[in-house]
């Protein structure tokens, strides 16, 4: 079985690729200026179809689906490209797609072409998704707190949040953002591209997206799928740096040759490239049983999640050192890679809390969470 990308997934790349090739400045430019995302990029990167590649036709989407997202994740990942692609079109529009419903319907169209910028907002104060949260409805409105929301300027917002209807769950609701209300406290973040906020909500109207009490199933289905899409995030940052750290072996020399030539810097290459394949055949495994909605998704996730993890968190490491004096300082760009390595290493959850949904998967049986809802 093949489980690598087509010729025209392929070709896709390499249009994002050169949509992306100044993602590095363009990021540098964007750490010293008050804008959350460079707009002009963004707005090329909708015409290209990024926002609208895996949303149905009849939501006013290309119709694609996951695997063209995964192709687009992993150059954004190796660009460091400061677009709002995971918070909008990959966290805001699935979380709609699974959903469904009339809301969706009148939202997903929007968020395809543009018009509007979507994210989610599930964290609770330890960063977990998928915990009972805090928020609750009451009579139509939302009242309470979410922290670490990505891309917080978005002007729409999928919440996890408590309703008498919930029982002993919890549901989703659509959130206005730029109504009254909502006040942003922006949170500094470890990776100095992106913008995180924590939201208080008073009052806000919401609608109901969902089933009462669905919040939970829906909710890991969703991270299923965000962490297989941002596992190609992770490898796509690991790779470039693996690239910059080949290319430097190249060229630095010390007593009298490149520094390539030595055992040791060979070796440490070499377990970053080891790493790296591993990683990517989780994540192709894991895209080929989302695309699918193979019954192993659970198992084939939290495999790409932790592979994946494990492979940018080292190779953002070793370039910081292998690089020497160089590597530790604010002008070159390791940093940039370790800070988005650590920050998406807890964005989803902790590597325990993945790897006991792994083991729970391969078990047969419901992770912790799963069965704390009845799932």
């Amino acid at each position: 079985m093949n489980f690598d990308f087509s010729p025209e997934q392929q070709a896709l790349r390499e249009q994002v690729s050169r949509l992306f090739a100044d993602g590095r400045a363009q990021a540098r430019k964007l750490v010293e200026s008050a804008q959350r995302h460079d707009a002009g990029l963004w707005t090329r990167l909708v015409e290209l179809g990024g926002a609208a590649a895996a949303i149905p036709e009849a939501q006013g989407g290309i119709g694609l689906g996951a695997l063209e997202l995964c192709v687009i994740a992993e150059e954004a990942g190796r660009s460091l490209a400061p677009v709002p692609f995971m918070s909008s079109a990959v966290h805001a529009s699935e979380a709609l797609k699974i959903a469904g419903g009339d809301i969706a319907d009148a939202v997903l169209p929007r968020l395809a072409a543009g018009e509007v910028e979507g994210t989610v907002a599930f964290a609770e104060r330890d960063g977990s998704w998928d915990v009972l949260p805090g928020a609750q409805v009451e009579d139509g409105r939302l009242y309470g707190v979410k922290d670490a929301v990505l891309d917080p300027g978005a002007g729409i917002a999928v919440v996890s949040a408590r309703a008498a209807a919930d029982g002993e769950g919890f549901g989703w609701w659509l959130v206005d953002l730029a109504g009254a209300g909502v006040e942003r406290e922006m949170i500094p973040a470890l990776d100095v591209v992106r913008r995180y906020a924590r939201l208080r909500f008073a009052g806000v109207p919401v609608r109901r997206l969902g089933a009462p009490g669905a919040g939970a199933a829906m909710t890991a289905r969703l991270m299923d799928a965000v962490a297989i899409i941002t596992a190609f995030e992770q490898i796509g940052g690991a790779e470039a740096q693996l690239a910059r750290c080949i290319d430097y072996a190249k060229t630095r020399k010390a007593f009298g040759g490149p520094i390539g030539v030595f055992q040791g810097v060979k070796h440490r290459l070499a377990d970053m490239y080891v790493k790296i394949e591993l990683a990517r055949g989780h994540a192709l495994y894991g895209a080929w049983a989302l695309s699918t909605l193979a019954s192993d998704l659970p198992a084939a996730a939290a495999g790409a999640r932790l592979a994946a993890t494990e492979a940018f968190s080292f190779a953002a490491e070793e370039a910081i050192e292998m690089h020497g004096g160089i590597g530790f300082t604010w002008e070159d760009d390791c940093h940039l890679y370790y800070r988005r390595a650590r920050v998406l290493a807890l964005e989803l959850g902790s590597r325990r809390r993945w790897a006991g949904r792994l083991v729970a998967a391969l078990a047969g049986g419901p992770s912790a969470t799963e069965a704390a809802h009845g799932l």
